[in-house]
């Protein structure tokens, strides 16, 4: 047994499993695809879950994987322990109705005692207690000593989650000596000391969870292995926790030459150090699969912990953004396993700079009012922790760090309630439950056969009908008038997929007709036509022809190759930091969504649009071609993020301007676009924009419209001509503009006019001349009426106030020798304000405030007087 590196560690393994017949899968995206179960992938079988249930056939029947994973339900633990972290890697191999327990185990054998040379004498199989198969194989089979062999229970070593396919387990234990034991003799795997370390489960699913309480048999039996990668590191290097192991012990000595701390002497610094290390881990990780921060769901995870890690990095002394110099390490740590960490290193830097940027505008500020609301003690109150997350940004686990330190606590369910209040729709946790995990949405297709798609050089095309389904059951025949959703053999019609909407069109034959409103693919890749029978009876088995509607689809053609060139101007233009975030492509537009941090500039969008337009404008042939996806890498075609692709991919691309992969549907000249356009351009999520252009015939319908909106506005400005139109705003505006001088002068003269008779009805105070007037006009009139007063009295104190509507406005100021006398106009004016229901504040010399009540304006001003009174000194 030698030291070995957890990147070897990954390789050794996967190709271990290779030789044995499985195909090597690239680690899924962090991002669960079409499972609403999950918030992220928390295991090396998430991704796989419809494999396993006969959903989706896999791309062959052994496969073996190694799996980033993220788990945070122990997030506020992790730094804490040197056990407890948020990313980590699972190695896998699976079995989808191929071999069973006979391989698994053998290979699982084979791999440690040989391929690792672990000591035979070290490793300690478990089984389920009445699972006799499994025992025997260690015992006959493998040779293990029935000493050796330890049968645990039903909560131990049987895998169920809810309904569904659930098994027996078999894991395998390192013995990692007397020393990490709890002395017992009895002491073996099972024993809640740290002497024996579970390192390999394998999960034996040949049962059926009714939900009942009863079983059945799996038709199909499947292995589901896991191992984790930093835990196999750990016996591998003979280091007590992941922290030490080699790529992750080198991103930790990052952390401590950024900060100058020393690690291993334990206390608050080492807990910093842990919790910079691993966040740095997982943020670099999500970034990369396309998640932004923000404050909803996965997003709102990625947040926490770039903000937790800049909190840790000021505890040990990092009083400057130095997250992006750690996620460069962890790139340089990782990149051989995970190349794509450098293909999108500069969108990890760039969220990460950005997210830590923000947070340091409001750290400060936060921290230093959480430490005024610790001085009282107890427990902090949920209205106060909403602030510091609303106001500051403050994660709720951040305030629970926080006071956890000082030995305090946080009113979680009023942070939770206020929370819940602020949105439409409370954010949950989106933890499944046990039945939804094993379930598929929809009607089922799984006796269907994949649909081959003619589209892409068809028009139409005759098929067969394999399929008929009609409220909500699989039928053999509708007739006119019955909604129905049809399957057949092949079809030209597009399935909604990649954002591009699934085409109309009608499936016909002699006397019968289906109008097509929609088409879907099912992720078995079978193609659901929705629709209406027009006309006679369809039949399972019948002859028919599937035609698309032809003017749509080219419209959607043009939208769809125009959203490849925005992305490639938008690259060229902001920088290659732009990813594609989401899409919607159809007959009327195209949709694009960006990862950006800050609004374009109307320069910056007339650069995007005169990139694209240009390509178009010069013809540009667009080739689809279908090819190996190695040799799509090696042209540069940019894949979507979190997109799982096979052996063989279409790669579509417009000469070297934009190359990428795609399974939509495409002009074959850029020409054909006509003219691009776009139409706006807005922000949707944190660190996310978002374009609206239109192209082709859609360009012409919007000049149009701008050449109607000028023709109307020349006629109500009662200009010449269109080309007359700028000036004659211009000398329309200059007249408003000279009007509302004229207006203002007057107001002046008219407020010159009343203070004779305000001055007269003030109320002395001590020496304070008290003022308080209901009066008409704006919020502007009421404060140059106040200024006026402060400048021509300075032992004044006014409070003005005017109702326009439902709205009440109060406005006070004092004079230069009222405010020496302790009057003080911001702390006046709110309690004013609330007496009329409002609230507001403001400086000493000046200060606005809102009301509600607009019955309470009188009683209101009654009591300025008083409120003076009992400010002056």
């Amino acid at each position: 047994m030698k030291w070995t590196s957890l990147n070897d560690l990954r390789e050794k393994y996967l190709s271990f499993f290779e030789s044995k017949g499985h195909l090597r899968l690239n680690s899924f995206s962090l991002v669960p695809q079409g499972d609403k179960s999950l918030l992220l992938i928390n295991s090396g079988m998430a991704p796989m879950k419809k494999y396993f249930t006969g959903e989706v056939t896999p791309p062959r029947n052994r496969v073996t994987t190694c799996q980033k994973c993220i788990r945070t339900p122990d997030l506020e633990r992790v730094g804490i322990t040197a056990r407890h972290g948020t990313y980590f890697e699972m190695l896998g191999n699976f079995s989808f109705g191929d071999y069973f327990k006979n391989e698994a185990i053998e290979w699982a054998w084979e791999f440690l005692t040989k391929t690792l040379e672990i000591p035979e004498n070290l490793l300690w199989p478990s089984v389920y207690e009445e699972d006799d198969e499994a025992y025997a194989i260690w015992r006959d089979v493998i040779g293990v000593p029935e000493e050796h062999i330890v049968k645990l229970g039903k909560a131990d070593n049987f895998w169920e989650h809810g309904t569904g396919p659930c098994g027996p387990c078999s894991e395998i234990y390192f013995d990692r000596g007397e020393k990490y034991g709890c002395g017992s003799p009895d002491c073996k795997p099972g024993c809640d000391c740290d002497r024996y370390m579970e390192i390999w489960n394998n999960v034996f699913s040949q049962f059926n969870n009714m939900g009942d309480g009863t079983y059945t048999e799996l038709e199909n039996k499947n292995i589901d292995t896991g191992m984790g990668l930093e835990r196999l590191a750990c016996i591998m290097q003979d280091v007590d926790n992941m922290f030490e192991v080699d790529t992750v012990r080198n991103i930790l000595n990052k952390v401590c030459a950024i900060s100058g701390a020393e690690y291993g002497k334990g206390g608050k610094t080492d807990v910093s150090i842990r919790a910079i290390t691993d966040h740095a881990r997982a943020s670099t990780f999500m970034i990369s699969d396309g998640i932004i921060p923000s404050n909803e769901g996965r997003g709102y995870v990625l947040r926490r912990l770039i903000r937790r890690a800049a909190r840790h990095g000021k505890l040990i002394g990092i009083n400057r953004p130095f997250l992006v110099e750690l996620c460069e390490a962890v790139i340089n740590e990782n990149k051989s396993g995970y190349p794509e960490l450098v293909e999108k290193q500069e969108l990890i830097k760039k969220v990460i700079s950005n997210e830590e940027a923000n947070f340091a505008k409001t750290i400060d500020q936060g921290l230093g009012i959480l430490n005024e609301l610790c001085e009282k003690g107890g427990t902090l109150s949920g209205a106060d922790a909403f602030r510091l997350y609303d106001t500051y940004g403050f994660p709720l686990d951040l305030t629970k760090d926080i006071l956890a330190e000082k030995g305090m606590n946080v009113d979680e369910d009023g942070f939770n309630e206020l929370m819940t209040k602020q949105r439409e729709l409370a954010r949950s946790s989106r933890k499944a439950s046990d039945s939804e995990s094993w379930k598929s949405d929809g009607i089922s297709f799984d006796n269907a056969p994949k649909t081959e798609f003619l589209g892409y050089t068809e028009n139409y095309t005759e098929a067969t009908v394999v399929d008929i389904v009609s409220e909500g059951e699989h039928v053999d025949s509708v007739t006119a008038g019955d909604k129905a959703v049809i399957v057949l053999d092949k079809t030209v019609l597009y399935g909604e997929s990649g954002g591009q909407v699934g085409d109309i069109g009608s499936i016909t034959a002699d006397g019968v007709g289906f109008e097509v409103v929609d088409t879907k693919k099912t992720a078995g890749g079978v193609f659901t036509h929705f629709g209406t029978v027009i006309g006679g009876t369809i039949k399972v088995g019948d002859k028919v022809f599937a035609k698309y509607d032809i003017d749509r689809r080219e419209a959607i053609r043009r939208n769809h190759t125009a959203a490849h060139l925005l992305q490639a101007g938008l690259r060229s233009v902001l920088g290659t930091h732009v990813e594609q975030a989401g899409q919607l492509v159809n007959e009327n537009s195209v949709r694009f969504d960006f990862t950006h941090f800050s609004a374009l500039t109307d320069e910056e969008i007339k650069s995007v649009e005169d990139y694209v337009n240009n390509i178009i404008l010069s013809g540009v042939e667009v080739l689809s071609r279908e090819m190996p996806i190695e040799e799509a890498k090696k042209l540069g075609a940019m894949a979507l993020f979190g997109e799982k692709y096979g052996d063989t991919v279409r790669v579509v691309s417009a000469e070297d301007y934009s190359v990428e992969f795609c399974g939509g549907t495409h002009v074959d000249n850029a020409g054909k676009i006509g003219l691009f356009r776009i139409v706006s351009e807005s922000g949707i999520a944190a660190g996310t924009r978002r374009i609206e252009a239109v192209t082709g015939k859609k360009v012409m319908e919007l000049l149009a419209h701008y050449k109607q909106l000028t023709t109307d506005t020349a006629a109500i400005l009662k200009s010449q001509s269109v080309e007359d139109l700028t000036a004659k705003a211009t000398q329309v505006m200059a007249q408003i503009k000279e009007n509302e001088r004229k207006i203002e002068a007057l107001e002046d003269k008219l407020a010159a006019g009343k203070m004779d008779n305000i001055m007269a009805n003030a109320t002395l105070v001590g020496d304070v001349k008290v003022i308080s007037e209901k009066i008409s006009g704006t919020p502007d009139a009421l404060r140059k009426m106040a200024d006026t007063v402060k400048a021509a009295e300075k032992t004044a104190v006014a409070v003005f106030a005017a109702v326009n509507g439902d709205k009440v406005t109060f406005c006070a100021a004092c004079g230069e020798d009222a405010i020496k006398m302790g009057a003080h106009a911001g702390n006046l004016v709110r309690e004013v304000a609330k007496l009329a229901g409002g609230n507001g504040g403001g400086k000493p010399d000046s200060a606005m405030a809102g009301g509600k009540d607009a019955s309470k304006v009188a009683e209101a001003l009654a009591a300025v007087a008083d409120l003076v009174k009992s400010q002056l000194k």
